[in-house]
């Protein structure tokens, strides 16, 4: 395996650009609101291809976080599509068992870690998230290639092992209420609150801590270093011995979250896939707001 860093630099993924087991995966996107009335808010998702045709990082595979990866029969917004239909997207980009994925997004965050967690959630662990995305490697005038994706000849096969203590259900995050269990909520304060809404509710699931994902990225992209990320968590008396559950809106802020707490040697972080898009328009669900 090329390396075992959760995070890569621009020099690493230039230095190993041409090993073949190195698939690089473009998953540029982004999440657009608009008001819709006083304190409620619009979401609009959608992945950018044309930016990957305009111009990608050598050699790089698109994927289109709203459409390739998710589960189109779920009536929830962008979740995690089944085993199948996600090994068959990733064997179209190139990615086999064998493959050490290298996630890139604008700034290296949301989008590339929403890939990283799937990946591992499916029990690939050779994956990374390039720090800075592909802003930064335009900023040190790296190459850049346009048109379609290049994909390299002969089959693979992906072998989806899927690990289910990764991610939590509706059902499962409401046992959990009450419990040791932490849970973590990405969104910002206004959404925390209930000040600002998507949906018929505005709160949070109750008991939760905000930690919105803004706080883990650097100024300038990529993301803050372990110590600060370390100080950020000891403000909320974060436990690592007991079990945390990450949520957001639609389970993307989310994986910025346990992509952090990853790389400081957490080990039992779920997250919830369905997130507020879920538990918000479910009234049976307890709600609390501040």
């Amino acid at each position: 395996m090329p390396t075992d860093q959760p995070l890569v630099s621009t020099d690493w993924l230039a230095e190993h650009l041409e090993d073949p087991r190195v698939r690089v995966l473009d998953i540029r996107g982004y999440v657009s609101t608009r008001p819709v009335g006083p304190g409620e808010e619009e979401a609009t998702y959608r992945g950018a291809p044309e930016e990957f045709e305009a111009g990608h990082i050598p050699g790089a595979a698109f994927v289109d976080w709203t459409r390739d990866i998710v589960d189109p029969d779920n009536p929830v917004p962008a979740q995690v599509a089944p085993p199948s239909r996600f090994s068959a997207a990733m064997e179209a980009r190139g990615v086999g068992d064998e493959s050490h994925v290298i996630a890139v997004d604008h700034l290296g965050g949301q989008f590339a870690t929403r890939l990283w967690w799937v990946l591992r959630s499916y029990g690939h662990d050779a994956v990374s998230v390039l720090d800075g995305g592909f802003h930064r490697w335009v900023e040190e005038g790296r190459p850049v290639e346009e048109g379609a994706a290049r994909i390299p000849p002969g089959a693979v096969t992906f072998s989806p092992n899927p690990r289910e203590a990764m991610w939590v259900t509706a059902a499962e995050l409401a046992a959990m209420l009450g419990s040791p269990a932490q849970i973590l909520d990405a969104r910002d304060a206004a959404q925390f609150s209930g000040t600002k809404r998507r949906g018929p509710r505005g709160g949070h699931v109750p008991g939760a801590i905000n930690l919105p994902r803004e706080l883990f990225f650097a100024e300038g992209g990529g993301f803050l270093d372990p110590d600060s990320v370390r100080d950020l968590l000891a403000s909320v008396n974060l436990d690592p011995k007991r079990p945390i559950v990450t949520y957001c809106n639609g389970g993307v802020a989310a994986t910025v979250l346990a992509f952090q707490l990853h790389r400081l040697g957490f080990e039992n972080v779920a997250v919830y896939d369905g997130s507020w898009n879920e538990w918000g328009p479910r009234l049976d669900l307890p709600c609390e707001s501040s």
